[in-house]
């Protein structure tokens, strides 16, 4: 008779487990990163090391087509508004615990989504999203903008709402496939392009504050234009409104992650700007006011030392915005320049200030995927209109790099960047 020792069954346990521990310290390491300034916009293969019946897999994935009748008439490019017109088909992976994690993907023709009433995506919004795009080449080819930054937010935000974190070649393969059947809603046009975005919903239909053990991943697309209003043209430039009374994001909360609970605070906030004639908020934090995001988009400031040296600047990764794929390409194209210091921290609305008034204020930016880049004009601050010139220079900085960006995301130039879906 053999006697199994503690030893031996403590190490039987672990065998049996090991799975678990792998998660465990996956999630672990993606949060500590997070917390030390990590910028995830970088290529990792520890982020994508995953067990096969933890992720789902694009060998698995199946394709059923809508029906020639089906297939709807493709917009006119020149009436195209941002996310209110989607293509024929879209992209779902369940998600169930009891059954060992995700299922097969599955490419349909776009349908609505059933939920059971106590979902918990509807009552404590468990849920995420991500947005990016594809574009139309001057080559007929279609191109992703660096999809793999995407796809490693997506599962950052995934780990801080406790969301099933998944294998992001797969599913940018996944992806990539249903762009390929629905590529005729690639807009012809420099103008455009199509929008893509991918969430993950908790679909539990029980009540609790508790992670939900079901959960879809779930793909849309829509081609876009513009995303602002005709009236704020690259040549006008967006007025924003600067009022410390509304803030959005705070430290230790989730300001830097993609949940709708970091967007639908701001509704009636924008609001509350438009009614006053301006077109976003410039969000404040602090007793200094610091300046944080604009709008939906991360901000950029341009200016001129006392002894004439040029600066851009960025609020830091501190918890308090978006790392966005935009910013973070925007300020390596910059720092490859190598024309001007580059630089990431603390912008307060005094500084703004005091730069206006010595003339020293270039130009002020925001960046993002909707929007590309998008000039200032104007900032309503506690009762006073700050004129920024950001439209009125000969060359400036913000319509270089929107033009450098649009290049490579178009294909006039070969880049890394730009991801062909062949």
């Amino acid at each position: 008779m053999s006697v199994i020792t503690s030893k031996q069954c403590a190490c039987k346990w672990v065998l049996q487990h090991q799975h678990k521990f792998k998660q465990v310290v996956r999630s672990c390491s993606l949060r500590v990163k997070q917390k030390l300034g990590y910028d995830q916009e970088e290529k990792t293969n520890e982020q994508n090391e995953y067990d096969s019946e933890y992720t789902f897999r694009y060998a698995d994935l199946t394709t059923k087509l809508c029906d020639p009748s089906q297939l709807r008439a493709k917009p006119d490019v020149s009436e195209l508004k941002f996310g209110q017109i989607f293509t024929d088909h879209m992209l779902k992976v369940f998600y169930h615990k009891q059954l060992r994690g995700w299922q097969k993907p599955s490419i349909i023709p776009f349908e609505n989504i059933s939920l059971h009433p106590a979902a918990k995506v509807l009552h404590y919004s468990i849920e995420l999203f991500e947005g990016m795009k594809a574009y139309r080449g001057v080559d007929g080819r279609i191109r992703l903008f660096r999809p793999d930054l995407n796809m490693q937010r997506m599962n950052v935000s995934a780990l801080s709402v406790g969301l099933p974190t998944f294998d992001t070649h797969e599913l940018t393969k996944c992806i990539s496939r249903l762009i390929q059947i629905d590529q005729e809603w690639v807009p012809h046009s420099e103008s455009s392009s199509l929008y893509i975005r991918p969430c993950i919903i908790g679909i539990d239909g029980t009540l609790g504050v508790v992670q939900s053990d079901s959960a879809l991943l779930y793909t849309i697309l829509c081609p876009v234009g513009g995303y602002f209003s005709s009236s704020s043209t690259s040549d006008v430039g967006v007025s924003l409104l600067a009022d410390p009374a509304y803030i959005r994001a705070w430290p230790g909360g989730l300001g830097d992650r993609k949940t709708g609970s970091n967007y639908g605070p701001t509704i009636r906030v924008q609001k509350t700007a438009a009614l006053k004639g301006l077109h976003q908020v410039l969000w404040l934090y602090g007793p200094d006011n610091q300046v944080t995001e604009m709008g939906t988009m991360n901000c950029f400031m341009f200016y001129v030392e006392e002894n004439g040296q040029k600066v851009l600047v960025t609020p830091p990764l501190n918890g308090l915005i978006l790392p966005g794929v935009t910013r973070h390409s925007v300020i390596e194209l910059c720092e490859k320049w190598n024309e001007f210091r580059v630089e990431q921290r603390t912008i307060t609305m005094d500084e703004i200030i005091k730069l206006s008034q010595s003339g020293r204020l270039l130009e002020i930016f925001g960046s993002g995927t909707a929007a590309s880049i998008s000039p200032v004009s104007m900032i309503e601050f506690l009762g006073q209109n700050i004129h920024i010139p950001t439209v009125e220079h000969a060359q400036p900085l913000y319509k270089r790099i929107r033009d450098r960006l649009a290049a490579i995301q178009y294909g006039h130039c070969e880049h890394p960047w730009a991801v062909p879906i062949e």
